[in-house]
């Protein structure tokens, strides 16, 4: 900013005319707005919902689209242009996240089911070489001779099917901490879900204005290059062998920013072209976006952060797996009990018994010894549960700590802002009644939206990083 003040108190001085001026008029910054935390975009320019029409965030074809403008010039898009588009191509984070989601959802819901009776079925068939039995000799006193009776205690051909069902009782008590162990789990996913579409909405507006940037420096260094190469010596002047090398070498160095500036340009330009699935040879003539100012409470954004910030509420509900976690080793002493019941049918498995039957009955199981396990696992979840506590107001503390230095760096970061846009209208004025062609200030006033554009940049990153932690999109 030092820059802007010794422009604009220089007297802006004139420069080498030049005949490719900017691409667009900037529009002016806007009065602050009452919006509180939440993002809002400017109107679109004349001619651009006709753009808009094929990247709309419901258009499927939208991310297919390759880009054209009219007699083979640059493309012709704004923020909001991209940023629509770029919503309709789908991100391998963002897709990692949602996956993450609904694997998270259905360990909930598998949970859930155990409370449900597990009904269940077997059929057996079988067939033995041998009889499996005991085979008797009976002697017949009054007749004479004797004869074999087979006395099998399963049947040689036998064949099974059962069904049964099991409703667990006491352990309804585990099942419920397990599924809030699950839900916890579940909300946490949900809660980084959007972190990383918020990143590459940020990564996009921020590539938007260095692309930007890039673009009015590369328009300086070409006039500051043509009005080195512009100046000539006079054939009757004599100059000293030194002067002339100075000459050279400050040729040299317009022409090599020049080369560094479209580089760059170049750089930057393939870099939007992947966001917006774009070929990497598209060119692109970027329309400078309206920077709208929003009104902030520092109490209202920590209040809120409280409550939806990711690091926030993955502590709390860490807390509440530690203390589900301490509840069910508190259960480990409680006897397992559950109801069974069932229908077996079968067929010279058991011959002494009938060919089918039913059931109910109660069956318990506890573990009387087991040296102290369950004793030491209880202890140390609670120290988990004092450990996770401590450690859900360590993140709210350090939660506010950075809302407040965020707070502030938005404020210095819009009084900034607020400051180069006044220059620029400044500079405005004056040169409002030049031919674009004779304008001899292009130079301070390119400089000066370069300074401009930065500011913005660092306005928005300022304020997407507020949104990010208030998780406000």
């Amino acid at each position: 900013m030092v820059a802007i003040a010794s422009l604009l108190l220089g007297g802006l001085l004139p420069a080498q005319k030049v005949q490719n001026d900017l691409s667009a008029p900037l529009p002016q910054a806007s009065d602050p707005s009452d919006v509180r935390l939440e993002q809002r975009f400017p109107p679109l320019p004349a001619g651009a919902q006709a753009q808009m029409a094929g990247v709309g965030a419901g258009d499927p074809s939208a991310a297919k689209a390759i880009p054209s403008s009219a007699n083979g010039g640059a493309h012709r898009i704004t923020l909001e242009q991209a940023q629509a588009r770029a919503r309709t191509i789908a991100s391998p984070m963002a897709q990692l996240a949602q996956l993450q989601v609904e694997a998270a959802r259905e360990a909930r819901l598998a949970a859930q089911a155990d409370y449900f009776p597990k009904v269940s079925s077997s059929f057996l068939n079988l067939h033995f070489n041998k009889l499996m039995g005991e085979e008797l000799t009976v002697q017949h006193p009054l007749l004479g001779g004797s004869s074999t009776l087979a006395l099998p205690l399963v049947g040689k051909n036998q064949t099974l099917v059962a069904v049964t069902a099991a409703q667990p009782l006491t352990p309804l008590f585990k099942i419920s901490q397990v599924v809030n162990i699950a839900r916890a789990d579940e909300r946490i996913a949900m809660a980084k879900a959007g972190l990383p579409v918020a990143e590459a909405a940020l990564n996009l507006e921020k590539n938007y204005y260095e692309l930007l940037i890039a673009q009015r420096q590369l328009a300086i260094a070409k006039a500051n290059d043509q009005s080195t190469h512009g100046s000539k010596l006079l054939a009757s002047n004599r100059v000293a062998p030194g002067e002339l090398s100075a000459s050279s070498e400050q040729r040299l160095e317009t022409d090599k920013a020049v080369v560094i500036a479209a580089g760059k340009v170049k750089e930057l330009t393939g870099s939007l072209n992947q966001l917006l699935a774009y070929p990497m040879d598209t060119e692109l003539e970027l329309v400078p976006p309206e920077t709208v100012y929003q009104d902030v409470s520092l109490k209202e954004a920590s209040d809120r952060a409280m409550v939806a910030n990711p690091e926030v509420i993955e502590a709390e509900q860490t807390a509440v797996k530690a203390r589900a976690a301490s509840k069910l080793s508190k259960l480990d002493y409680v006897p397992d009990l559950a109801v069974l019941g069932g229908y077996a049918y079968q067929n010279n498995v058991l011959p002494l018994l009938p060919a089918d039957f039913s059931f109910i009955g109660v069956m318990g199981t506890y573990t009387l010894f087991d040296f102290g396990k369950r004793e030491h696992t209880l202890k140390e979840r609670n120290a988990q549960v004092s450990a996770a506590e401590l450690a859900v107001e360590a993140t709210k503390a350090k939660v506010a700590a950075n809302i407040k230095s965020s707070y502030f760096a938005l404020e210095r970061a819009r009084q900034l802002s607020e400051l180069a846009h006044r220059m620029v209208s400044a500079v405005q004025v004056q040169t409002a009644g030049y031919a674009r062609e004779n304008d001899e200030l292009f130079l301070p006033k390119a400089k000066l939206e370069v300074e401009m554009f930065q500011a913005d940049l660092e306005y928005r990153q300022a304020l997407a990083g507020l949104k990010a932690l208030v998780r406000e999109r």
